[in-house]
């Protein structure tokens, strides 16, 4: 990486991080300035922006630091700002949206169960309420009628988790037992993030005992569903840590494009197909308890035959739990893991697509939380906003975005700077450098100026120091286009937050506002 490293000042001055210790994820803010250590390009009054991540809940509150008249956490400037998201991170924040979501997608798991008067209960931690709740529900913000949300606080006494790989999966698995204990629980549906969320930082120990909490959360979990009465489907909405490593050796810290495990735990002698896919957990569930499955539902139920019939259902999700049948780079089969074990060789079991095509993505696009959440309980295909995004950028009608053509005609009408804000990867669930790409070929056909970038990175699915590239080539391209300037880089570790880290967002506000950071001068 660093013999092709580009000679540019930020790119040189993420190498200089690098050296030092700090990691994409956790760099430190950095601010491009004059010869007069002015930052350049800050963000303004008046200013037009396009945010240009997707997915979602993590720009949430970034954007609301940004737009919200009022905003109560720490201060901030009304800046009045003509403000585009790429998608609709959350209703009402008073934003344009260049691709909105999918409206009226009926008859989810969640609403079909509340039709037939079952009562729900979700447990998570908060690390991952929004996929158990919003994306799970089919993007539906609010519970259905019958639902009830149980959310574990997520510790925050620790900088990262792999100084607390356990989180919070024992309250999770207390809540849980409580739910199973209760006879008017149809459905308990539970998250445990560990393995996911652990999985994302390069520490194999912290790892190893994430893997290990899960493996122990889920013997207490089946235990107390087997002495209830209470049926399990147990599966993940994605693989991660199953193929941690490159072939070279360099950690994978990103997500994977594996099939996940699915068990079934309940009376009775059945069969299950060999593979499946995520969206046929659904139909399973409702094979398993009687319910009549849906036109909308085209997925299939993963039962053979007779399905084992019970009235509970506990639905576990082993977030970031793929499978993988070698051992190079396989953290799971490195790890003690007797509970799945036993299941997985004693219960009927097969694996599901959770990765490209099947889940709508890419025909090579990785999984993550969010499309294999809403899958599973969608039961159905549904496009990702990056396929339609990729689209668009291929049919021309990306250039013709009204969002888009809005906030550069504001920038043009003002004489107002336009701002590109979003994470700088290939490999993210959050966004595409092809759609920044994309944005400032557009910038160039509508001849707005200035454009500024302003850069977050994340090294999840990237190899090591994939930052600084990534930075120098975008750099390169404002060059060779004629349009647009990289003018700061931050981690994202301070920039999506879903946590109500404020001190994170406020770094981050500061950073894009104000200009605080490492100051590095342009030539």
């Amino acid at each position: 990486m660093r013999k092709s490293a580009p000679h540019t000042p930020l790119a040189r001055a993420i190498l200089d991080a690098y050296a030092q210790g700090q990691e994409d994820e956790l760099l430190e803010p950095h601010v491009l300035v004059d010869s007069e250590n002015n930052p350049i390009g800050r963000i303004s009054k008046d200013d037009s922006v396009i945010f240009y991540d997707i997915r979602g809940e993590r720009e949430i509150e970034l954007t609301q630091a940004l737009t919200q008249k009022g905003f109560p956490h720490f201060t901030t400037d009304e800046l009045r700002l003509a403000f585009a998201t790429m998608i609709r991170y959350k209703k009402g924040l008073g934003v344009r949206v260049a691709f909105p979501p999918l409206e009226g997608l009926r008859n989810t798991l969640g609403e079909v169960l509340s039709q037939n008067a079952k009562s729900v209960i979700k447990i998570t931690e908060a690390e991952k309420a929004i996929h158990l709740a919003y994306f799970l529900n089919g993007k539906r913000e609010e519970p259905y009628p019958g639902e009830e949300r149980i959310v574990a606080p997520t510790r925050k006494d620790v900088a990262t988790f792999d100084q607390a790989p356990a989180m919070s999966a024992d309250q999770v698995g207390q809540e849980t037992c409580k739910a199973l204990a209760d006879p008017g629980a149809d459905v308990v549906i539970v998250n445990l993030c560990n393995v996911d969320v652990v999985g994302h930082i390069e520490n194999p120990d912290a790892v190893i005992e994430a893997i290990e909490t899960v493996d122990s959360a889920l013997d207490r979990i089946i235990t107390c569903a087997r002495n209830n009465g209470v049926a399990s489907l147990i599966t993940a909405d994605h693989g991660t840590v199953e193929r941690w490593r490159y072939p070279e050796g360099a950690v994978d810290t990103g997500h994977t494009s594996s099939p996940v495990p699915c068990i079934i735990d309940a009376q009775g002698e059945f069969v299950l197909r060999e593979q499946g896919r995520l969206s046929d957990v659904a139909p399973t569930i409702l094979d398993i308890m009687g319910l009549p499955q849906p036109a909308e539902m085209t997925g299939q139920s993963l039962i053979q035959g007779n399905a084992p019939a019970s009235k509970r259902l506990l639905l576990l999700i082993l977030d970031g739990w793929g499978h993988n049948d070698e051992d190079y780079g396989n953290m799971i089969r490195k790890a003690r893991t007797p509970n799945f074990d036993g299941l997985w060789a004693t219960r009927p079991h097969c694996l599901l697509a959770a990765a490209g095509d099947a889940v709508g993505l890419p025909q090579k696009g990785v999984g993550n939380s969010e499309v294999g959440h809403l899958h599973i309980g969608a039961g159905r295909r549904i496009l990702s906003d990056r396929v339609k995004i990729d689209k668009a950028i291929e049919n021309g009608s990306f250039m013709r975005n009204e969002a888009f053509l809005w906030a550069i005609e504001e920038a043009r009408r003002k004489g107002r700077p336009l701002h590109l804000l979003g994470i700088v990867s290939f490999y993210s669930s959050h966004g595409s450098l092809d759609h920044l790409r994309a944005l400032l070929r557009m910038c160039r056909a509508q001849k707005v100026e200035p454009v500024y970038v302003h850069a977050m990175l994340g090294r999840r699915g990237e190899r090591p120091e994939a930052g600084a590239r990534y930075v120098g080539m975008i750099e390169k391209e404002c060059r060779e286009l004629g349009v647009g300037q990289v003018v700061s880089v931050i981690g994202r570790y301070w920039s999506l937050d879903r946590e109500e880290n404020w001190d994170r967002i406020e770094k981050t506000y500061r950073w894009l506002v104000q200009g605080e950071g490492t100051m590095i001068t342009a030539e």
